[in-house]
């Protein structure tokens, strides 16, 4: 059986690619995130540390980090996988990308420096589909940064039918897919638990809205 280690965001789309690829027979071994310079959240969703491994602990997983500018990223990634090589019984890497060409590019890149090889599970599938098809799976995200399109009011909304249809009349790409929003699972069928979250505050930065989140512990 092959097994692969996930690119993981935290949110919807990569955590859909992670079902995916269980469904494909590949076996989940560890999840990659990449934290910021400061190494207190993530360089893409801003989501915490406690968070994420609170996420991996439901899906019975390590979960490796490294924090990175934006600058030396490839470097770093590369190297990280390379070490991730030797620590787990690894042969792929699975991303949650659909249809943007250049992440491919980056992603069989990366994945190739290392002696693994890219799967993207959700390649050239439909937006807004995938996302209906993400809800009907079981799939429960909320919206944890978005663009000043939307604005801060959409932080911390669950994505749904209903917001997906209030994307569509707004002109917003029902998956997000461009940046305007990302997300946070708090819940799937084959998590161990349901991750519960409090957004305590709402904050603006480079003309992006970002939720504070705290995780509820029992």
């Amino acid at each position: 059986m092959s097994h692969f280690l996930c690119s993981w965001s935290g949110g919807k789309d990569s955590c859909y690619a992670f079902y995916k690829a269980m469904r494909l027979g590949y076996k989940p071994t560890v999840l990659l995130n990449v934290m910021n310079e400061f190494g207190d959240r993530s360089r893409s969703h801003g989501i915490t540390k406690p968070i994420l491994k609170a996420q991996a602990e439901a899906l019975d997983l390590p979960i490796h980090f490294f924090s990175s500018s934006w600058t030396d990223y490839e470097v770093k990634y590369i190297k990280n996988l390379k070490q991730l090589v030797k620590d787990y019984p690894i042969t792929h890497t699975v991303f949650g990308d659909i249809d943007i060409e250049s992440h491919r590019s980056w992603e069989e890149k990366v994945s190739n420096a290392s002696g693994l090889e890219a799967i993207l599970p959700l390649w050239q599938q439909n937006r807004k589909q995938l996302v209906l098809d993400m809800i009907s799976d079981g799939l429960e995200a909320i919206i944890v940064s978005c663009n000043n399109d939307l604005g801060s009011d959409f932080l911390g909304r669950t994505i749904d039918v209903s917001i997906i249809e209030t994307f569509e009349s707004m002109g917003i790409d029902a998956c997000g897919e461009n940046g305007e929003y990302h997300t946070l699972v708090t819940n799937a069928p084959f998590f161990k638990n349901r991750i519960d979250v409090e957004v305590i505050k709402k904050a603006v930065s480079s003309n992006y809205n970002f939720a504070e989140l705290v995780l509820i512990e029992d």
